[in-house]
């Protein structure tokens, strides 16, 4: 009897001790495999998490590109000219190169009808594109700058004319320039100086297609004036060949010339006379207080055009340029 209790406190405690670490042990395992799973859900909020980014940076982005129009139409309010270039940005001119619309002597038709055609184009009237196209340095791009002028002389800022130059370089982004312009309040002048097209040039097709083409065609607050020394846009060898070499000779080159047939109204510039090369001379001094004896300028300046070979509006303005250099007089309007 009194082994008893000693036998069941010494046999069970033991054992009894020695199973619960062995349980323990054992159940850990199963611890840590419960946990593992539960990284799975922890992961998928984390992609979700990304995914709400992502979404919420594509939503900004293009409330950005919806915002950057009316920003750009804002900023047409800084200057009356601008400067294209083919990544969006119109960059304001705030002085312009040009001289006085009167200045321009032996040029009295074409600038007439110019104008004409320009002030009922601003007055939201129907007016044609123009092509100023002829003799080099006789004020084709200097007529367009001084209508441009003369025409916002008297206007109201909200009402006045913008001209934008765009680069012959630059001629293949011109459809999106009429993109930017077409929702704009504002009636504008597309100047492109210079412009012809070489024989494996394509880039005259978004010109095409901007005059008359297109499905959407030119905005109706948009007009476009060039000039160049070639009537056709081409030059005459490369329409020559074209004839020779081709099937049909007068199908060869039509896609091309039609080009300048899609400009309404064309403006021929020649060489001017001798009379009209010394009126420029006396406009320029006269206007700007350069004073010479009258038979000693017009010696001077008949002896200027013939040292350069020819006579026009260009070698007028050097001329009064070496001249007014060597009297000391500056050129500025008195």
């Amino acid at each position: 009897m009194p082994k008893k209790p000693s036998k069941s406190p010494a046999g069970k405690g033991p054992r009894t001790a020695a199973r619960k670490p062995a349980k323990v042990t054992a159940k850990r395992p199963n611890v840590v495999s419960k946990a593992a799973p539960k990284a799975k859900p922890k992961a998928a909020s984390d992609l979700s998490q990304e995914r709400i980014i992502r979404a919420l940076e594509t939503i900004a982005a293009q409330l950005s590109a919806q915002g950057k129009p009316t920003a750009e139409r804002e900023s047409l309010k800084q200057a009356d000219a601008y400067v294209w270039h083919p990544d969006g940005r119109l960059a304001a001119v705030p002085r312009v190169s040009r001289v006085e619309l009167f200045l321009l002597r032996g040029v009295d038709r074409m600038r007439d009808i110019l104008m004409e055609n320009t002030e009922r184009f601003t007055n939201g009237l129907p007016a044609n594109n123009a092509l100023l196209w002829g003799a080099r340095g006789m004020g084709k791009s200097s007529l367009v700058k001084a209508a441009h002028a003369s025409i916002n002389a008297e206007r109201k800022p909200a009402d006045k004319l913008k001209l934008i130059e765009i680069h012959r370089e630059d001629i293949e982004s011109l459809p999106a320039l009429m993109e930017q312009l077409r929702a704009s309040s504002f009636r504008f002048i597309v100047f492109c100086d210079d412009l012809s097209f070489d024989g494996n040039d394509a880039s005259y097709k978004s010109l095409k297609a901007v005059l008359e083409g297109g499905i959407e065609g030119r905005p109706e607050n948009v007009i476009l004036y060039a000039t160049s020394n070639r009537r056709h846009l081409l030059a005459r060898e490369m329409i020559e060949n074209e004839r020779s070499t081709a099937i049909n000779p007068g199908e060869a080159v039509e896609e091309k010339v039609s080009l300048s047939d899609r400009f309404g109204l064309w403006l021929g510039f020649h060489r001017c006379s001798q009379d009209e090369y010394l009126a420029m001379v006396s406009g320029y001094c006269s206007h700007f207080g350069i004073k010479l004896d009258d038979e000693a300028l017009e010696r001077e300046a008949l002896e200027w055009s013939t040292t350069r070979g020819s006579r026009s509006g260009r070698v007028a303005w050097q001329f009064v340029q070496e001249l007014a250099g060597r009297l000391g007089v500056k050129l500025t309007a008195k």
